[in-house]
């Protein structure tokens, strides 16, 4: 597949770059994409839910009542789970829920997601560029002039850009990523992927 590579300003530059069959046009693996973005969103949880048991509850440890004679089911302690105020039973404790997925799994479920964006044209191409200072307007200006400011946009840089990276950074619907940090989740999310020029031949190197 060959893409025209534009200028951040929305301009053709004349020039053209192939993508990698064997990145961007295999056969896609839904059940690598699912097992991928299970775990980035598994590792994101903080999992520090917890709740006090009988045991943790500060209270009197005397007997509520007499044990005969109330009429009523025997009580011996005020932190029993039947109790306002009182226990809880089997209630949620502290837990990890990261786990691991081998390395090869998830290039293939990233080469699956970059094959899906690629079938449907929704990647296009950049010319290296920069900002000569941080500035929010320069970035919608660049969004405006390549007609994505209505779209969730992922920008995939070669290497960190200061001032690209803090210029997106507050643009609603925009991230701003590098090729080392590219994940099957924000790829999926996003509806058109603009790839700067020069992290095509990264990409190509690091999914090889």
């Amino acid at each position: 597949m060959e893409l025209s590579i534009l200028k951040h300003t929305g301009e053709d530059t004349g020039r053209k770059v192939s993508l990698s069959d064997a990145i961007f046009d295999i056969e896609p693996n839904d059940h690598a994409i699912y097992l991928d973005v299970k775990q980035k969103m598994a590792n994101a949880r903080q999992g520090t839910h917890k709740s006090k048991e009988r045991a943790e509850i500060s209270g009197s440890t005397r007997k509520i009542k007499k044990q005969k004679g109330t009429g009523t089911a025997r009580a011996g302690s005020i932190k029993s789970p039947i109790f306002k105020g009182g226990g809880r039973v089997f209630g949620p404790r502290p837990k990890d829920y990261s786990f691991k997925l081998n390395k090869k799994l998830k290039v293939v479920a990233r080469k699956s997601a970059l094959t899906y964006k690629a079938k449907d044209q929704m990647i296009s191409v950049l010319e290296g560029f920069t900002f000569d200072e941080v500035k929010t307007k320069s970035y919608l200006e660049m969004l405006t002039k390549l007609s994505l400011n209505d779209k969730k946009t992922l920008l995939v840089l070669p290497e960190i850009d200061k001032n690209v990276v803090l210029s997106g950074r507050n643009v609603k619907n925009t991230q701003v990523t590098t090729v080392d940090s590219l994940n099957t989740y924000d790829v999926l999310h996003a509806d058109q992927l603009l790839f700067v020029e020069g992290s095509i031949e990264k990409i190509e190197n690091l999914f090889k």
